[in-house]
């Protein structure tokens, strides 16, 4: 990298100044797959050409990157959405991290927390560092005058520019043809937008600068020589019995919350109307707080096995049961959850606040489930990779399983059933739900009153999606291109729908002469 640092600086340059280009004044879309696959052939080709090669077991994160890179332009549902640029970039930033090195999976949770300490410094201080360095080099040897001096290219025209603005209005105001000669100069060049274009220009340069620090570091500084979960820089320890106490009280009080609560855990519908419960209040009432137990409890047992020394092997064994004995009855706690969530939804139809959790609950079970695994087989240095693919594995079944398109399947379902049929919360969906409401609406078995609610709810997202800036390709989204395609194909059938909006109340009426709004 010091044989040709102008490489660095040149690809930093020109990657800030496709993000530019990509995202000023567009919404996301297929600009942030096309500037993240830039960035990474930006420094692979910066890699390769400084004789470099990425450690075999770092290509695997390319794996985890490209499928959530291509999820950021097929998924409009929210939480699917964040998932998609969150577990596009987070591969990414362990890639930069662990480039040389690859020990990735060897990571404990301080590694990754110490990764990205490393990020954030790269962004903010490394090329300041790796620039002053590079001249302290340049000084010593001797060499200052080889190549192109940049940098003092820059200094002279910054100290040029003002003496010539200075010079030149004098020469203008001595001679008339000067000034207007002048001026057709100036004219070739449009300073209307000129606030604007600086503005650009200062962002461009921050972009640029950030960029050849995450560079540098993956250059430089991704060996991965020294893991922290290896070298054990924890210097407070727990011992046995302190932590023993510790995990026995916590088992107790479950054990004893369990116990009083078991009728209410597992009583189903037999609870409703007790205490002044209603369904909605039962589904609701302790839901949060026993996903909290359970997810600080998992902390609690990952804390204390890092923090606790163990001598012979009673010991161990002694612990490990403690743990089982935690991880036992936090399931039981998570299946009440569980239990509770299911309530709501046989009642209410799903939503997306009630499935989230659904998914959540069953990967952090399966999640207490391998650390227990871990703790018994005396492999707590893989506690981490074990959350980090528990969390992968969050995200994939969130953006496969279509939440916004299994809502739509679900609540039909239920309508078809005879239970109530909102309109407006599928027409107030994302354009995920397109083709499930299109499958729904051509289905030859499904009522008319509910079709007619389908069609209205499929106008009311026709209406949304004719609000999106179709011309600008950078904000370009494949969820919405494959809605528009289905629904431009379904004019004839949906030309009975009447869309209107009256005092910025969005609302569709149907062949039967039936209202639906487009928002709840």
């Amino acid at each position: 990298m010091e044989k040709h640092p102008n490489r660095l600086w040149m690809t930093a340059l020109l990657l800030g100044w496709a993000a530019d280009f990509l995202f000023w004044k567009s919404s996301l879309g297929v600009n942030y797959v096309i500037f993240l696959t830039l960035c990474l052939i930006g420094g692979t080709t910066l890699l390769l050409t400084s004789g470099l090669r990425p450690a075999r077991a770092s290509l695997w994160l390319l794996l985890p990157f490209g499928f959530f890179l291509a999820l950021a332009v097929l998924r409009r549902e929210p939480l699917s959405a964040f998932l998609a640029f969150a577990f596009s970039l987070f591969p990414l930033g362990v890639l930069v991290n662990t480039c040389l090195g690859g020990r990735w999976m060897q990571y404990g949770l301080l590694d990754y927390l110490k990764g990205g300490m490393k990020i954030l410094a790269g962004l903010l201080m490394l090329p300041t560092e790796h620039f002053i360095q590079l001249r302290e080099e340049r000084e010593r040897q001797g060499a200052s005058g080889k190549g192109i001096p940049a940098a003092a290219i820059l200094r002279g025209l910054l100290i040029a520019l003002p003496i010539l603005a200075i010079f030149g209005s004098l020469l203008a105001s001595a001679d008339l043809i000067f000034a207007r000669k002048m001026a057709d100069l100036f004219d070739l060049f449009d300073f209307s937008d000129f606030a604007e274009d600086f503005i650009r220009l200062i962002l461009i340069l921050v972009y640029a600068y950030s960029l050849s620090g995450l560079l540098l570091l993956a250059v430089t500084r991704s060996l991965d020589e020294d893991l922290l979960s290896e070298t054990s820089p924890i210097k407070f320890r727990l011992g046995f019995t302190e932590a023993s106490i510790v995990l026995g009280s916590v088992i107790l009080l479950f054990g004893f919350f369990v116990a009083i609560q078991f009728r209410y855990f597992f009583g189903g519908d037999a609870n409703i109307g007790v205490a002044g419960y209603t369904y909605s209040s039962y589904a609701r009432r302790g839901f949060n707080e026993l996903v909290t137990v359970a997810f600080f409890s998992l902390v609690l047992i990952l804390g204390l096995s890092a923090l606790t020394r163990r001598g012979d092997g009673r010991q161990k064994r002694i612990y490990s049961g403690l743990n089982v004995g935690i991880v036992g009855l936090v399931i039981v706690m998570l299946f009440s959850a569980y239990q509770r969530l299911m309530l709501a939804i046989d009642w209410h139809g799903y939503s997306r606040l009630r499935l989230y959790p659904r998914v959540f609950m069953m990967w952090l079970g399966i999640l207490l489930l391998v650390v227990l695994v871990l703790e018994i087989m005396d492999r707590q240095r893989n506690f981490a990779f074990a959350a980090v693919l528990a969390s992968f594995g969050f995200a994939l079944t969130i953006s496969l399983m279509n939440v916004d398109g299994a809502i739509v399947h679900h609540n039909v379902w239920r309508a078809v059933q005879g239970r109530h049929f909102n309109v407006s919360h599928l027409a107030a969906l994302s354009s995920d739900a397109v083709p499930a409401l299109a499958d729904e609406f051509l289905s030859p078995s499904l009522p008319s009153r509910i079709r007619e609610g389908v069609g209205a709810a499929l106008v009311c997202q026709r209406a949304a999606l004719e609000e999106t800036d179709a011309a600008d390709w950078r904000a370009f989204h494949g969820s919405d291109w494959l809605a528009k395609g289905i629904l431009q194909d379904m004019q004839e059938e949906l030309s009975g729908y009447h869309y209107k909006t009256i005092y910025g109340l969005a609302r569709v009426r149907t062949p039967g002469n039936v209202v639906y709004y487009c928002r709840e």
